[in-house]
């Protein structure tokens, strides 16, 4: 493994995960008595368009250094939501023609990252 794309994943996740507490403070500061998890949303549906935006540019219009590439993609916005990662990949299982396994991804990862939650809730109470 190359030291300097592990240092730069780990310096890009940290500056992420402080975007991520940071934004949702500001919004949780402006919503009272919050019924629906909207830092989530927000932070998940921001990462996957940045991810996206960042990803195509890089591919297509604008040669960044692969380190460059792995600190804000592998680094920053997956520190920031890694709900990012999992709709490139998706999408890229798309373009690729594999509709099954897009689909297959995105309703397992949704209903199995669900099921997973309840069950680590449920199992929580036996602590």
């Amino acid at each position: 493994m190359d030291n300097a794309k592990i240092f730069l994943v780990f310096l890009g996740s940290g500056i992420g995960g402080l975007f991520r507490y940071g934004l949702s403070t500001i919004i949780y500061e402006h919503v009272q008595r919050p019924t629906f998890p909207w830092a989530n949303l927000i932070i998940n549906v921001s990462g996957s368009f940045l991810v996206g935006l960042l990803a195509e540019l890089f591919e297509t219009r604008f040669l960044v250094s692969p380190n460059i590439r792995v600190a804000l993609i592998t680094g920053v916005l997956a520190g920031y939501t890694t709900f990012s990662s999992f709709s490139l990949e998706t999408l890229s299982l798309f373009r690729d023609g594999e509709i099954w396994r897009a689909l297959l991804n995105a309703f397992g990862s949704v209903a199995l990252g669900l099921g997973a939650a309840w069950l680590g809730v449920k199992l929580s109470h036996a602590f």
